[in-house]
């Protein structure tokens, strides 16, 4: 039992918990900042039911792991890649945040609004989907951080299957909102999510 309580299992369960805690509520604050107070809810912390289901399963799997296998855990490189992963995902989605300004919205807009124009500088120069692609890398990220072998493959899996239906959705309105200007962005930025052109 006194595995359960080592340096290692402290040092990565605390890494995760503040991971979790910095993505959920900078997801917030930066909602309140581009939108302001009134066009932002609790939905903005971007806790859903499946997810809490998946980091619970993870924290399982984590918690069996290190009582029956503490080896695993003791991955040093793997656990700081992990935790290299978590940053770079956190500054790629964050930037795409902060780039598109008020045109980046949690929920894909079905209606042209004045103020959503193309972002094609800064990070969208070379993913066309940035938010995407650092959501991708920080949760398995996490994932890695944990030395968590089974949750690091489902979560990549799970995620990117959501990433796989959303994207050509979100495109079909980009594409009919800006027409042929999509196209030619599209034409020269990738998606940012390995496998999905």
């Amino acid at each position: 039992m006194t595995e359960i309580f080592s340096f290692t299992a402290c040092r990565q369960l605390l890494q995760l918990l503040f991971a979790v805690l910095f993505f959920h509520c900078s997801e917030y604050i930066l909602a309140i900042s581009v939108h302001g107070k009134n066009s932002v809810n609790l939905k903005s912390l971007l806790i859903s039911q499946k997810y809490v289901f998946a980091m619970v399963c993870s924290l399982i799997e984590y918690l069996i792991e290190i009582y029956f296998f503490p080896e695993i855990k003791e991955h040093w490189l793997l656990s700081n890649t992990g935790l290299a992963l978590v940053v770079v995902g956190e500054i790629i989605r964050k930037l795409a945040i902060i780039t598109a300004g008020r045109s980046f919205t949690h929920l894909i807009k079905r209606f042209h609004e004045e103020h959503h124009v193309l972002v094609t500088n800064g990070v969208y120069k070379y993913i066309r989907h940035p938010s995407y692609c650092g959501f991708f890398v920080w949760s398995v990220g996490t994932q890695v951080m944990l030395c968590n072998p089974v949750s690091a493959v489902a979560f990549a899996v799970v995620v990117w299957n959501f990433f796989r239906t959303r994207i050509p959705y979100e495109e079909f309105y980009l594409r009919q909102f800006f027409g042929s200007e999509y196209e030619e962005y599209a034409r020269q930025a990738a998606s940012g999510i390995p496998f999905i052109r």
